[in-house]
């Protein structure tokens, strides 16, 4: 009877520990699995929102053929590979400079990190207005300095439309980068910078052979963070450019939501686009996070 007693009461305890579970497991089914499998489903038909007709694999070979799917693609993978390379040597660099105690430190990493707390939104629309062709201050401050011959439309000639996307978004996410790096930055141990000074490992050596190797995890979450960050880029192309000129700067979550809200309504096709976005960056999360943790343990 003891033992019956105890059970009744471990199961007790069990399903009372499940309990709390519940909310979470509710959210997690109703605003994650669920809507993640019916878009798989819908990647498969010709859906508007209202009636679906399966078509099987047409979204996926029609997207091979659209060129502006294609052009998404592309900007994407240049947003990418642009926002996570800057991102990251900018943020390596301030947290080198700013994990050093002098005077005014604090301050200098918070005025680095405060753009990342405001709304990605709010600063794509300011840095509109700054960078607007007639009224914006970049274009009105080179024409007050007898610079006007360097104006430009900066977010409506193509090339530079996406460059400036790539800026505005370093400038805002480099503070978050900085802070990861500080962290790893203080766990390196000072023995190893005193063992190193005595075997001659100054100024890049000491960089090279132990600061970079034992904040290897820190760089391994800056770089995944990015990359999934950055795969999903969408606010700061809404505010910025809106896709524009044309679909010059679109991203492929910009084209996602024009599909599903813009010039048409095509959420079957738009379904489809997100898969492959998901399977994209599944893919290219596993394949970097296996190359990184192999490069923590070598080094």
């Amino acid at each position: 009877m003891p033992a019956m007693w105890n059970m009744g009461r471990y199961v007790r305890m069990e399903l009372q520990s499940l309990m709390f579970l519940l909310p979470a497991l509710f959210f997690y089914l109703s605003f994650f699995l669920f809507p993640t499998l019916s878009s798989s489903y819908y990647s498969l038909t010709d859906w508007d929102g209202i009636t679906s007709q399966y078509i099987g694999l047409d979204n996926f070979r029609e997207m091979l053929h659209d060129k502006m799917i294609l052009t998404s693609f592309k900007n994407t993978a240049l947003y990418t590979v642009g926002i996570t390379t800057l991102q990251n040597l900018a943020g390596l660099l301030l947290s080198l400079i700013l994990v050093k105690k002098f005077k005014g430190v604090n301050l200098m990493r918070t005025l680095f990190f405060m753009p990342y707390i405001f709304s990605t939104l709010l600063v794509g629309f300011v840095w509109g207005f700054i960078l607007e062709p007639n009224i914006g201050v970049i274009n009105n401050l080179l024409h007050a300095v007898h610079l006007g011959g360097l104006a430009r439309g900066w977010l409506s000639e193509p090339q530079l439309a996406r460059w400036m996307i790539v800026l505005v978004t370093v400038w805002q996410c480099v503070g978050y980068s900085m802070v990861i790096y500080i962290a790893g930055l203080q766990g390196v141990p000072k023995e190893l910078y005193e063992s190193g000074d005595l075997d001659g490992a100054i100024g890049f050596k000491r960089f090279y052979h132990i600061t970079f190797p034992l904040i290897a995890p820190a760089f391994t979450i800056n770089i995944m963070l990015c990359l999934i960050g950055n795969l999903q880029l969408f606010n700061q192309i809404y505010a910025l450019t809106g896709g524009g000129p044309g679909y010059a700067t679109e991203s492929v979550a910009t084209m996602i939501y024009r599909l599903g809200f813009g010039t048409g309504v095509r959420w079957g096709y738009g379904s489809a686009l997100s898969v492959t976005l998901f399977l994209c960056i599944f893919t290219l999360t596993m394949i970097l996070v296996t190359f990184l943790r192999k490069r923590e343990v070598e080094m």
